[in-house]
């Protein structure tokens, strides 16, 4: 049964989501499965190469331990050894056999090599300033030596008790006629191996190599802070168990923190440890070798970092791999649709052909009667069209009506500062600059009449007055008509204007209603400000006099700046200002040729900038 098509409409966009989420669930899918992949095969490429260093790192520990060995054998075959255990009160066969200790301890390179009375004082020693096993040492006084012979262990390891250093013991009992007479030991230092794995540590900083003895503390590490730390927690009664022994330095023992996240294959383990300092805490993988002979276990720490990181590539390899070969079946799928819907297309298009030609004698009446209909609308729309100009016309005009009354109100304000200031100075009887100020109202007032021309020639696109101007002379009358507001409260009017500046071909009085605009912009937006300073600035730059208005203003936010030039867009509050006055500006500077700019001041502020073409008939005015 056929879809109906409304249902069918209704249903579209089902599909599509179905369809979108099963091929976002391959791509997860395929990615999830990349991932687990590379992950699986990066930690057992791991493992391999943790095994291998495993056995490497314990080979060398060995073999460092073996060594040292047979030295006790060497030691008891000697006669004067035996002569001294047989008396020993005789200082000279001391001295004779603390020489051949110390050159034998020299020869093999070990620490020291000492030999032990009956009473467990030390009777000989090649070392005899050596605090440990220095010739009258009374070794019973150290738990874990006296521990040790009582179990009868022939090599085991006890930390330096000065300093806290690895060192390891071979201790083996001198008998003579079924009789035990002394002991001989062996006194070797594991900091060069172990100065060697903090070597190779620090240089791969990708895995850490701990050795850990009987009772779970870690006795060698490439990490000197893990040093003579517990893998586990302690309790109280272990802590002081601990203790008790004598093994480690006081107070040594602490739990590292390692905690186990998870089991891997193959037994290995994902442990956390904390990091230096405040740094995060360490993810590592973590697999173990014994060393049967020694009873301890070697750990060695493998960062996963790198292993993840190419297994989330592989993530995204995998994803986009499995999102390509979606989207290419997707394609294929819709390729065969569309060339069905173009062979039925096809057959459709046959029959509405033929259908045409019976159509078209018809539609040709319905045409001509069209045609009279599109006449009338036609004659209708240019009716509209002239009445939508009429309306913008009046639109423009109120905008300029506007852009009059605002730029009006300037030297309206300076007249009626000139007004105020002329009635006290007649009061006062300075007739002189009564007369000043009377010529100036009556310039100011040609000056009126020169903006509301210009701004109605402006409006209507009316010729410009272009001639030879001073800019010195159009800063004067600028200055002259702001004089009102320079004063109260005082404003710091800069002018930095070279004496050669040569002059300028445009509008005398456009260039004036410019700068004054800029001006009165900056002297509101310096209304708050304790100091204001207002300066004005003109050099030649690439063959033209570039001005500039500066400000100490509050700074602008960009998206401010950007709307300065659009119309009837003001920052200053309501009923101030109708937004007109820099499109006013901006175009008649665009009639002169240049563009007005503005920028960040520094280290505050606005400043605005335009440039004028220079005057080839005049020099210098």
């Amino acid at each position: 049964m056929p879809v109906p098509p409304r249902l069918h409409q209704l249903l579209a966009p089902v599909k599509k989501g179905v369809i979108w989420l099963g091929l976002t669930a391959l791509v997860l899918l395929g990615a999830g499965l990349a991932y687990q992949a590379s992950e699986r095969t990066g930690l057992a490429q791991l493992d391999d190469v943790a095994y291998r260093q495993l056995d490497l790192y314990a080979s060398s520990l060995e073999n460092e331990l073996d060594k040292y060995a047979h030295l006790p054998s060497l030691i008891e075959m000697d006669p004067q050894v035996g002569l001294l255990f047989a008396n020993v009160q005789a200082s000279d066969g001391t001295q004779r056999v603390n020489r051949i200790l110390s050159n034998l301890s020299v020869r093999v390179g070990a620490k020291t090599l000492f030999l032990v009375g009956s009473n467990g004082v030390v009777v000989a020693s090649s070392n005899r300033a050596s605090a440990s096993s220095g010739a009258g040492r009374n070794l019973s006084s150290m738990p874990f030596f006296v521990q040790a012979v009582a179990q009868k262990q022939t090599q085991f390891f006890a930390a330096n008790p000065d300093n806290g250093a690895s060192e390891y013991y071979f201790v083996q009992p001198f008998v003579r006629d079924q009789q035990t007479l002394g002991l001989m030991g062996v006194q070797i230092s594991l900091d060069p191996l172990e100065a060697t794995w903090v070597d190779l540590g620090v240089r791969s900083e990708r895995e850490e190599l701990l050795v850990v003895d009987a009772q779970g503390v870690v006795i060698m590490s490439s990490v000197p802070r893990w040093k003579y730390r517990s893998l586990s927690a302690l309790s109280a009664a272990q802590s002081e168990a601990l203790e008790d022994l004598g093994t480690y330095p006081r107070g040594a023992v602490q739990p590292l923190g390692l905690s186990v996240q998870s089991v891997l294959a193959r037994g290995v383990k994902q442990v956390s440890l904390p990091g230096a300092a405040d740094a995060p805490a360490l993810q590592r993988v973590m697999q173990e070798r014994p060393l049967p002979q020694l009873g301890w276990r070697l750990v060695i720490l493998s960062d996963p970092q790198p292993v993840w990181q190419t297994a989330r590539n592989a993530a995204w390899g995998g994803g986009a791999l499995t999102a390509f070969v979606c989207l290419l079946g997707l394609y294929l799928l819709q390729r065969r649709r569309a060339m069905q819907q173009l062979f039925v297309a096809r057959n459709a298009l046959q029959q509405a052909n033929s259908q045409l030609e019976n159509v078209v004698a018809q539609r040709t009446q319905e045409l001509s009667q069209t045609n009279q209909q599109l006449v009338a609308e036609i004659q209708e729309r240019v009716l509209a069209q002239d009445e939508l100009v009429q309306a913008g016309k009046l639109a423009v005009l109120g905008q300029m009506s506007a852009g009059v009354a605002h730029e009006i109100n300037q030297p309206l304000t300076a007249l009626r500062a000139l007004s105020t200031n002329t009635v006290l100075l007649l009061n006062s009887g300075r007739t002189a600059e009564v007369r000043d100020n009377l010529q100036a109202i009556g310039e100011v007032t040609t000056r009126m009449q020169g903006i509301t021309t210009q701004l109605k020639s402006f409006a209507r696109k009316g010729h410009q007055l272009v001639a030879a101007v001073s800019v010195p002379a159009a800063i004067d009358q600028v200055k002259l008509l702001l004089a009102h507001r320079l004063h109260s409260p005082p404003v710091q009017w800069v002018l930095d204007i070279p004496p050669d500046l040569p002059v300028v071909r445009c509008d005398a009085n456009r260039l004036v209603q410019v700068l004054l605009n800029l001006c009165t912009n900056a002297l509101d937006a310096m209304a708050q400000e304790p100091v204001q300073q207002l300066a004005l600035r003109a050099q030649v730059h690439q063959g033209r006099v570039q001005l500039s208005v500066a400000d100490n203003g509050p700074a602008v936010a960009d998206a401010v700046m950007q709307r300065l030039f659009e119309p009837f867009f003001s920052t200053k509050p309501a009923g101030q200002g109708l937004g007109l006055g820099l499109v006013i500006s901006s175009h008649i500077v665009r009639e002169f040729g240049s563009e007005l700019r503005v920028q960040h001041g520094k280290p505050q502020g606005l400043v605005f900038l335009f440039d004028l073409a220079i005057d080839k008939g005049v020099t210098n005015v």
